[in-house]
């Protein structure tokens, strides 16, 4: 009760309300090393049920309307996904229809049925490394890779090398360093458009991310409204119907999206955007630049904690 009373305080609903978005991207069935940012399922049932029990869950379509016209909940929180990760479907919906939590799950609609992100194709590339590696060619020397620490050091590496690189390069320099290496990787990944209809009928919310997931300023102005009409219209011709939200790419606002990406959004129909500038979204708040943040904390104290902290964060975010 101490918890849910903090929260009422700083959350009190209305047109002083304070709407917290949550970020998520993976729930793994178990918990995996080189994936130690991602939840697994257990620690995932107990964040729903601690939002459940503390919190007011809301559709995010829902929220941001209500943010607008005074009438939030206290204590309003919204759970977001990001990319399209088959574990989504597999994993996190059971356990969100467990806990009765409404949930958007923003889709990069290019890698559906097969498709893999550039940093899953780095990570699962060194997962099967063997203990010594040379990196030269990618410009990073020799590896020694005795433990999962040295795994995490080298794939954290190797996104930074890759990250900002144009997609086509970054495909093709990923791709092959696995090939080099003679590697089989999985392609099972991603959502397939089967499951993100599934996600949909389960009254789940689908939202736009781009077709292939660019960082949106390292792309010309015609690409980046390419990829944004390209992503809502694969998920109209997929569900039937436009989506009404978008998140940004990466989402930090000046770093990978800009004012103009904002004004593509809005161009493209979309009725609300998010980023990933930490904060809770208020009254004032940019419709097209809502803040989220991710919940890291492996204890229920802790993430009751961080969410009442991220209720303090910063009032504006702007591109």
């Amino acid at each position: 009760m101490l918890l849910r009373s903090l929260l009422s305080l700083m959350s009190p609903g209305g047109s002083r309300g304070r709407l917290s978005i949550l970020i998520y991207h993976r729930v793994l069935p178990e918990p995996d090393p080189l994936l130690d940012g991602d939840p697994h399922a257990d620690d995932f049932r107990w964040q729903m049920r601690l939002l459940a029990r503390h919190m007011n869950p809301l559709p995010l379509a829902e929220a941001v309307e209500r943010l607008q016209n005074h009438t939030l909940p206290p204590r309003a929180v919204c759970v977001t996904f990001d990319d399209g990760y088959a574990d989504n479907a597999e994993v996190a919906l059971p356990i969100l229809q467990e806990e009765g939590m409404p949930a958007t799950f923003f889709i990069a609609t290019g890698y559906l049925d097969g498709g893999r992100m550039f940093n899953d194709t780095l990570i699962e590339t060194v997962r099967r490394l063997p203990k010594n590696a040379d990196m030269s060619p990618e410009g990073l020397g020799e590896w020694a890779l005795e433990t999962h620490q040295d795994r995490l050091k080298l794939i954290h590496a190797l996104i930074g090398r890759f990250k900002y690189q144009p997609a086509e390069q970054r495909r093709a320099g990923t791709e092959a360093l696995a090939a080099r290496f003679g590697l089989q990787l999985p392609d099972n990944l991603m959502m397939s458009g089967q499951q993100v209809r599934e996600l949909a009928n389960a009254g789940m919310e689908i939202g736009g991310h781009t077709a292939t997931h660019p960082i949106l300023t390292e792309v010309d102005a015609a690409t980046a409204r390419a990829e944004i009409e390209k992503g809502r219209n694969d998920l109209e011709a997929l569900l039937g119907r436009a989506p009404r939200l978008f998140a940004y790419p990466n989402g930090r606002p000046n770093k990978d999206y800009a004012t103009e990406h904002v004004q593509i959004a809005r161009d493209c129909g979309f009725e609300a955007a998010v980023s990933t500038a930490p904060g809770a979204a208020r009254l004032d708040s940019d419709l097209f630049q809502l803040p989220r943040f991710t919940p890291w904390d492996r204890t229920p104290l802790r993430f009751g904690l961080r969410l009442a902290r991220n209720l303090t964060g910063p009032r504006e975010v702007r591109a």
